[in-house]
């Protein structure tokens, strides 16, 4: 019976490490496995050596990260190392007519954009949904040219794209400006405030006093301009008058001589001798 317990509790240990192995070791992947057998040997044979290491290993993400471009130039195509090739793979699979919002950090004026992937432009998100990150309204949506300005790899570069955004999302694209043009406005009408140092009552009642003044002056000088008409008007009836006299004084010159004028101006001679004509019928 001892030498059945010892064979049975032999094949059982024999089982238990098999699985602590698969589990811990063949279940691993080879950086796993290698920074396992690492720390083993500091742990065991590394006398007093720290257990803890830190590896400084380059991930096929952090290779992406580090050499994506937003718009790859005729350069970056023309290298040929791997982590290229790799970054142009990734580049090519990506759909670059409509872009993703994110909107997060709008208030400060930062908004980060990317191109759409091939699970988003199957569901429509970007083009029939609103393209920011965090909004899936699908009524009132409009297309907009962004001018996207953006730091890449130390240096600032500008790129059109378009981007679908509600209008919701659409207030929050144009927050910027129109908080600065409320600032302006609101500098604008406090500035002749400040310059007078009146508060708000007194500025109102100033500009009620240059109100009336206004109307004052344009009641004033439309008076002047019905004085001056009137004055014209007189003038006027004076010279008509003037002319009148003269025409009926250059009338009774005409008529005042023995012959009559005639329309041309002559004296007609047959009206002359009228009184001789009388003499010979009356005796």
């Amino acid at each position: 019976m001892a030498s059945l317990r010892s064979l049975k509790s032999s094949i059982y240990d024999r089982e238990e490490r098999k699985q602590q192995y698969q589990a811990h070791v063949r279940g691993l992947n080879a950086f796993d496995r290698h920074r396992k057998f690492v720390d083993d040997y500091v742990r065991y044979y590394g006398k007093g050596a720290p257990s803890g290491l830190n590896y400084l290993i380059k991930t096929d993400q952090d290779t992406l990260r580090e050499g994506y471009r937003f718009i790859r130039t005729e350069e970056d195509d023309n290298d040929t190392s791997w982590e290229q090739s790799l970054v142009k793979r990734y580049y090519d699979k990506l759909f670059k007519e409509y872009c993703i919002a994110d909107m997060s950090h709008y208030k400060i004026g930062k908004i980060g954009l990317r191109w759409r992937t091939e699970k988003e432009v199957v569901s429509g998100k970007g083009q029939f949904i609103c393209g920011n990150k965090h909004c899936d309204e699908k009524d009132n949506l409009a297309s907009y040219e962004v001018n996207f300005s953006y730091i890449e790899a130390g240096e600032s570069k500008q790129a059109l794209v378009k981007l679908v955004a509600c209008e919701r999302c659409a207030e929050k694209l144009h927050y910027r400006r129109m908080e600065g043009k409320k600032k302006l406005e609101r500098a604008e009408q406090e500035q002749p405030t400040r310059k007078g140092g009146l508060s708000k009552e007194d500025s109102d009642e100033d500009h009620e006093h240059k109100r009336n003044n206004r109307k004052r002056k344009d009641s004033d000088n439309e008076e002047k301009k019905g004085s001056k008409y009137q004055e014209r008007k007189r003038e006027r009836t004076k010279i008509d008058e003037v002319t009148d006299e003269k025409n009926r004084a250059n009338r009774k010159r005409g008529y005042l001589g023995r012959g009559v004028r005639n329309p041309s101006g002559d004296v007609d001679r047959d009206d002359e001798n009228v009184d001789e004509f009388f003499e010979g019928m009356f005796p």
